[in-house]
């Protein structure tokens, strides 16, 4: 048994009577019943993953998962491999979206080098974890090896037992690597069958001859390598990504050791989506930040079932949308929490 199939055998379903307790509990608040809408939701769900009607979720942490592509070759995206690595510099300086908005809420930023093509020196917040300089060109010969795959979904699931035994009580997935949606694409395609035009957008803002191209080399790579829609894991091997596979093994993670998780966009709905394929359970454990303008993130949300938090119009990744989503569940948990009852506050009923 590999870990990623003793990671799956640990996750077990939410407390369904604790989901009810938390709703009773709520419905006890000082405001007519449902009054407060999907914050309701997010404080029971968060309730029946912690095990209490008193969770404590301030300790909040999103990963930014950082790797190359080989699909870059095909002129699928308008910038050079060249910029994740500089992005990672910049994550670990505080400069990026993802590091304004984390502190924002008051979550921490942990970067991840899964499989960026550039060697980094020891460098303060950086966790190297490298698996590989990047994917192959898919086009050519498949992204990953079997063993790449799993063991970048060994980074992610380290990292989810690590937040266990730290106390993390919330995780938030973030990405970055150049020409990452074209993977994410080839996996929703892969998967459910829909045709890659209907499923691929611009990524970055490419314009009508480059997504043209885009789509052409996406349907090409899975002519070629042909991942069975039946097995996740050769879907992912065949056309994902490592910080792809890195965040389905963080999710997987999280849903073995309890912890809600908050999936950011396309690219993490993509790693997310391979976790729900590999077991049903899975998507009681993740909250989907929010809606992508990527034209294929809808159809990956409703894959798995998960209702995004927020449409803000967001494309940018790194973990952006999830890390507001996270302020709005701990918000929801907060009225739980703090906010009178009608027996407290002297109010009829």
């Amino acid at each position: 048994m590999n870990i990623v199939e003793s990671t799956v055998a640990r996750i077990k379903p939410v407390n369904q009577e604790l989901l009810q307790l938390a709703q009773r509990k709520l419905d006890n608040k000082t405001k007519p019943p449902g009054s407060l809408g999907r914050l309701e939701e997010f404080a029971r769900r968060i309730a029946a993953i912690n095990g209490s009607l008193e969770p404590d979720i301030s300790k909040k942490v999103v990963f930014t998962f950082a790797a190359d592509h080989g699909i870059v070759e095909e002129g699928v995206s308008l910038y050079p491999k060249e910029v994740t690595s500089q992005m990672v510099y910049n994550f670990l300086a505080g400069g990026a979206g993802i590091n304004v908005l984390s502190r924002h809420i008051g979550a921490d930023v942990r970067v991840v080098d899964v499989g960026v093509d550039h060697d980094f020196q020891e460098l303060t917040g950086l966790i190297r974890a490298k698996v590989a300089h990047g994917t192959r060109n898919f086009v050519k010969t498949a992204a990953m090896t079997r063993e790449e795959s799993l063991a970048a979904m060994q980074v992610g699931i380290e990292l989810a037992d690590a937040c266990k035994s730290e106390g993390v009580a919330l995780v938030g997935t973030g990405e970055m690597g150049i020409g990452n949606t074209t993977p994410s694409s080839a996996i929703v395609a892969a998967i459910s069958g829909i045709s890659v035009r209907e499923l691929t957008g611009r990524g970055t803002g490419i314009n009508d001859a480059a997504l043209e191209n885009k789509i052409r080399v996406i349907e090409q790579g899975l002519a070629l390598n042909r991942p069975d829609r039946s097995d996740p894991m050769d879907v992912l091997t065949k056309v994902g990504g490592l910080e792809i596979a890195a965040i389905a093994g963080l999710v997987l993670g999280c849903a073995a050791n309890s912890i809600p998780v908050v999936i950011d966009g396309f690219i993490s709905t993509a790693g997310a989506l391979i976790a729900s394929e590999l077991h049903p359970n899975v998507r009681d454990y993740i909250f989907a930040a929010h809606q992508s303008v990527e034209i294929g993130h809808r159809f990956m949300l409703e894959r798995i079932g998960v209702r995004p938090i927020l449409d803000l119009d967001f494309r940018l990744g790194e973990g952006t949308g999830a890390a507001l989503a996270m302020g709005l569940i701990e918000a929801g948990v907060k009225v739980m929490k703090e906010m009178a009852t009608f027996e407290q506050a002297g109010v009829t009923h």
